[in-house]
């Protein structure tokens, strides 16, 4: 039977370390803010921003919570982001994503102060990781290290396939397994003989984005398997996108949805606002 890699419980252990660092800081006199912009309802969007607003508070720092209407035209949101990264008493800037359709993602992360981008999705802090120098990381991603970390899985000279390449989590997970020693390749959506090259990871990182995509034919015996995806099944319960049953029994170690990765994007993003004091 799979080891179950329990994200609640890792994510839980990282805040506690985080709380005792803030109140370090504070009987420095140092105290940590994060801004929080939030354009429209998105109902997925007002959840991830409340469990950010719970986090903070639970590790002891401030939150500054923008909530915009649907409205909010980009010019009004740039201005928003000037005023922010202006300002000394606020360390972190995060505008939740998806923005709606009128405004430019990209125009809106680049220009959040580099040194606030507690995301890690800034140009800046993407070349940094390219190239191995220190900067803010991706949170999804720095969660899975922390996963396998924490789970004593060892990294260094594993066959390692992330399946999928989006910016936010397929791209910066190679870099990362990659400056964990890994051997990395990307597998998408055009992959000739995807089974094949899923077969072959001893660590495989499945952020494809489509329900139970993967099951036990893309799977070795005795790999380690991360699932990254979030979706609703016919039955409205939440399922990844590893078909979780086929492949439990084959795997040496497994993440559950819900709790495995998802507690851990907000637990490095609070990591990230706590170091970006430093």
């Amino acid at each position: 039977m799979a080891v179950l890699i329990d994200g609640k419980k890792i994510s839980t252990e990282i805040k506690e370390e985080l709380k005792e660092q803030v109140k370090k800081y504070k009987e420095q006199g140092k105290e940590i803010t994060l801004a929080v912009i939030q354009v429209g309802n998105d109902p997925a969007s007002s959840v991830y921003v409340r469990n950010k607003k719970k986090a903070c508070e639970y590790i002891g720092i401030n939150s500054l919570a923008y909530e915009l209407e649907e409205s909010t035209t980009e010019e009004e949101l740039l201005k928003l982001i000037g005023e922010l990264n202006g300002r000394d008493d606020v360390n972190g800037i995060l505008v939740q994503l998806p923005l709606p359709a009128h405004i430019n993602e990209d125009k809106i992360i680049e220009t959040i102060d580099s040194k606030k981008d507690v995301d890690g999705f800034h140009p800046m802090s993407v070349g940094a990781l390219s190239i191995g120098r220190k900067g803010f990381v991706s949170c999804t991603p720095a969660g899975i290290i922390q996963l396998l970390k924490r789970s004593n899985i060892d990294i260094a000279g594993k066959e390692c396939v992330v399946v999928g390449r989006s910016n936010i989590v397929g791209k910066p997970m190679a870099m990362l397994l990659l400056r964990e020693n890994g051997t990395v390749t990307i597998a998408h959506s055009k992959t000739k003989n995807l089974k094949e090259v899923t077969k072959r990871a001893d660590i495989l990182v499945a952020a494809v984005g489509k329900p139970k995509f993967i099951t036990a034919d893309y799977v070795k015996e005795g790999a380690v398997v991360i699932d990254v995806g979030i979706h609703r099944n016919e039955d409205n319960k939440l399922c990844g996108d590893v078909d979780f049953d086929s492949v439990v029994d084959k795997v040496s170690a497994i993440t559950p949805v819900p709790g495995g990765v998802g507690p851990m994007t907000i637990a490095m993003l609070m990591y990230n606002c706590v170091n970006s004091v430093m």
